[in-house]
């Protein structure tokens, strides 16, 4: 792993020490990649915490990943929208590439919270979605 990245999970990393959320602390972490400042980025991805709110819908740290994918690759064209179609696939392989490496995408399943079996803890979510995000969005490795 580069030093770029192991500074991005870093900084990640302290982000959540300082209490943002998962999603925050992912997004936060690629403010100069996404052309976004960090309270915009906080404010945007405030309601993406605790898997939405409550657990049972997508983990944070990857729901922060899938909203890097329409920064980094949306051409904003309101008039026509025409970039969907490859930022839906960027989304894809998100979520893919994380749900083959902990076995869910869901945020109480990633707890264990019926089970008792942690999957991931919430560091190493926002660790993994900050590596996957680095690398299908950003070719940074």
């Amino acid at each position: 792993m580069g030093d770029i990245m192991e500074k991005r999970i870093e900084a990640a990393m302290d982000y959540h020490k300082r209490g943002f959320n998962c999603a925050q602390a992912v997004a936060c972490a690629f403010c100069d990649k996404a052309g976004v400042d960090e309270e915009t980025m906080f404010r945007l991805t405030e309601g993406f915490g605790l898997g939405m709110g409550g657990m049972k819908g997508t983990c944070g740290a990857v729901s922060g990943a899938v909203l890097l994918a329409g920064l980094a690759n949306s051409t904003g064209n309101t008039e026509k929208p025409d970039s969907k179609g490859s930022t839906y696939k960027l989304s894809k392989a998100l979520v893919r590439e994380f749900l083959e490496k902990n076995q869910s995408v869901v945020c109480e399943e990633l707890k264990g919270v019926e089970t008792g079996n942690v999957l991931r803890s919430c560091n190493g979510c926002i660790k993994d979605a900050v590596i996957l995000a680095g690398k299908i969005l950003y070719g940074e490795e």
